[in-house]
């Protein structure tokens, strides 16, 4: 898991330097969407920073693989609609990801406790 810690903090300064973009060099939508990516790109990769070097249980894995996946697909996808003019199909999808991400985290912690 240690890969996925990497790639939390890769997530991270890419969090920042779309936000520095935002701020800098867009407006309207594509501003929006990039500033939306970005917290979730940041919150997403914080999380993983601290939960994937605790990710001992099959459960725990599945829940951050769920969480890196969806975090790639939902805020690359709204990357790619600001900068490239994508659209962003693959973002419903990437948001599933995250919400069951965390719901198989939070199940697979509650076992864990007992």
């Amino acid at each position: 898991m240690r890969t996925f810690t990497a790639i939390g903090a890769w997530l991270c300064a890419t969090a920042v330097a779309l936000a520095a973009y935002a701020s800098h060099a867009a407006a309207g939508l594509p501003q929006a969407r990039l500033q939306t990516a970005a917290l979730f790109a940041f919150g997403h990769g914080l999380a993983l920073i601290v939960l994937a070097p605790r990710a001992t249980s099959r459960g725990m894995r599945i829940g951050t693989l769920a969480m890196l996946l969806g975090v790639l697909l939902f805020s690359g996808s709204l990357a790619a609609e600001a900068l490239f003019g994508l659209r962003p199909r693959p973002a419903p999808f990437g948001g599933m990801l995250l919400i069951g991400g965390w719901l198989w985290l939070g199940t697979a912690m509650s076992k864990k406790e007992k």
